[in-house]
């Protein structure tokens, strides 16, 4: 797992300091919109408060859109990256009402903080840590959400388990995530920038749905709304090392979803 982590780590901090900007339908890999991170949030989406901001999203839908926040909810964003979907929520739950957003990235956090505090929200905490750990206590929040996240990790029962526990007695789970529509070429398994990329550690839709009824979840839902269509340029660049023969196999393999379920 640690060898994992320190290259997601190593690659979202990088990212994180090119400043890049997706929140408003931009790109965070350069050219036209991006495969998996264009076009998740609409203008309507955000708020006047946050439009203006510089605040970059690399995830792969809006989790807030299937989250059903009220206010007065405690709220846990799993990957919260620069605090897009922690500032959305923190605006539906109001002053009365808590956020936390967890990354395990410091220049994530550190950039999620200062727009926490441009945006002068009082009601959000940011804390380090990781999702199969989450350093909260049982049953101490209502909704959780994730954006692309839950997919970078090696072991997603672990974090769907964690997310059931923290989560109080009819609690959500309410997030966005790439899985998988077909089988993945071995080559784009075992790569590590596929699975940084999002793709290679994504899960197949059956098994997706599975692993989060085991963890406990009532009413699981997983839903794909887009099917990632990647250009022979898009694909070489995403996947340099497969071999002609094998990057069409990529096409139309993986997608997002929204997945939803409940604590009983």
């Amino acid at each position: 797992m640690g060898d994992i982590r320190d290259e997601v780590r190593r690659k979202y901090a990088e990212a994180i300091a090119g400043g890049c900007c997706c929140a408003s339908g931009g790109c965070c890999s350069g050219g036209g919109p991006d495969v998996i991170t264009g076009g998740n949030y609409r203008p309507e989406d955000l708020p006047p408060l946050l439009r203006d901001m510089d605040v970059p999203t690399f995830g792969c839908g809006n989790p807030i859109a299937i989250g059903s926040l009220k206010p007065g909810e405690v709220v846990l964003d799993l990957g919260s990256g620069a605090g897009l979907d922690v500032m959305l929520a923190a605006l539906k739950v109001g002053p009365s009402g808590r956020v936390y957003g967890l990354d395990m990235t410091d220049e994530m956090l550190a950039r999620a903080e200062e727009n926490r505090r441009r945006a002068g929200l009082e009601n959000v905490i940011f804390i380090k840590g990781h999702m199969e750990e989450i350093p909260l206590p049982d049953r101490s929040v209502d909704v959780v959400i994730s954006n692309c996240v839950v997919n970078l990790s090696p072991d997603k029962g672990r974090v769907f388990r964690e997310a059931f526990r923290v989560l109080r007695h009819g609690g959500r789970l309410a997030i966005s995530d790439v899985v998988l529509l077909r089988p993945l070429p071995e080559a784009v398994l075992r790569s590590v920038s596929a699975w940084t990329g999002c793709i290679a550690g994504a899960l197949p839709v059956e098994e997706a749905e599975r692993q989060v009824r085991i963890a406990g979840f009532e009413d699981v839902d997983v839903r794909v709304v887009k099917v990632y269509s990647f250009s022979p340029s898009e694909a070489r660049g995403l996947f340099p090392h497969l071999s002609d023969d094998e990057l069409p196999l990529v096409d139309g393999a993986a997608g997002s979803a929204l997945i939803t379920g409940r604590k009983g």
